[in-house]
């Protein structure tokens, strides 16, 4: 779900139908139907009111709509896992996920000292799970290594291993307003640093490279695409694995229910079963508030 700044805040997310934007004070409002009927956790994203710099400092602060709403949930719900996203792009004010030197390159190395820092804070203010989905090389030793340093070793790692640069995250980019901008030198997208859709093995190899650095779970992303992707990772680890039922997903099935092409709630039901199906452990899906809806009693 999205938190935001603000107070009173219900706002739809236009390309992602009934899906919304909340504020820190309706977050568990938002929340307490989806355990009700049975969800286990939540994955938190969030935006800033502050200026965005170039390190995307706002993401660590201590008061962030992230770092709040984590604090309202485990009092409103303790036994709910709750999840945070760990990334820079939606406060930096040129969209991308690492602060950039002065000749618009990425600074990776940078960026994991920064993402560093957002995990701890999220972890500090009671996240069960830190889910880092930068793409940095080193980002999950460089998150693991501070957790442990500053007495966080019960917090789990959810590593984005296996991000693809993928067409399907538009919807994503709209509510989040995280989309890269325009910079002198920078690249125009994340292609550089997200896994290409056409070289499945070294995808393979982010997910290795991340179990060896420290993570707690592997992921997908996305997911309905990605099936063999989801199958290979399985089979090369013991590691929970989760997959992202990302954004365009979600929005091409309703679009396709909406043009009367499928019934909402079959093709909600094959899909999530394919997943499972493939070998997910962990489906991250907007379906999850209407769980009841597409899974309970028929």
């Amino acid at each position: 779900m999205f938190v935001v700044p603000g107070q009173g805040k219900k706002e739809a997310i236009e390309s992602m139908p009934g899906q919304f934007r909340w504020s820190v004070d309706r977050v568990c409002e938002a929340v307490e139907p989806v355990v009700r009927q049975g969800v286990g956790a939540v994955l938190l994203f969030g935006q800033t009111d502050r200026p965005k710099d170039n390190g995307g400092s706002a993401a660590w602060d201590d008061h962030a709509p992230v770092q709040e709403a984590v604090r309202a949930l485990k009092r409103a719900f303790p036994q709910l896992t709750v999840m945070t996203d760990v990334c820079l792009c939606a406060y930096t004010s040129h969209g991308h996920c690492a602060p950039l030197r002065p000749d618009g390159s990425l600074d990776n190395d940078a960026a994991c000292a920064c993402l560093a820092k957002v995990a701890l804070s999220h972890a500090a203010a009671g996240a069960d799970v830190v889910a880092p989905s930068a793409m940095m090389d080193g980002q999950i030793a460089a998150i693991r290594a501070a957790l442990r340093e500053e007495g966080f070793d019960e917090t789990l790692l959810m590593a984005y291993s296996t991000k693809f640069a993928s067409a399907c995250y538009g919807p994503f980019r709209d509510a989040e307003g995280s989309a890269p901008q325009p910079a002198p030198g920078a690249p125009a997208d994340r292609k550089g640093y997200q896994a290409s859709y056409a070289n499945p093995r070294n995808a393979l190899l982010e997910s290795a490279l991340d179990e060896r650095e420290g993570a707690d779970v592997l992921m997908v992303k996305p997911a309905l695409f990605y099936l063999d992707m989801i199958r290979e990772v399985r089979a090369r680890t013991l590691l929970p694995v989760a997959a992202y039922n990302v954004s365009g997903e979600y929005a091409m099935l309703i679009a396709t229910a909406r043009a009367g092409w499928g019934d909402l709630g079959d093709l909600v039901r094959e899909s999530t079963m394919a997943l499972t199906r493939a070998g997910t452990d962990l489906i991250i899906s907007y379906w999850a508030s209407r769980y009841a809806e597409f899974f309970g009693a028929r």
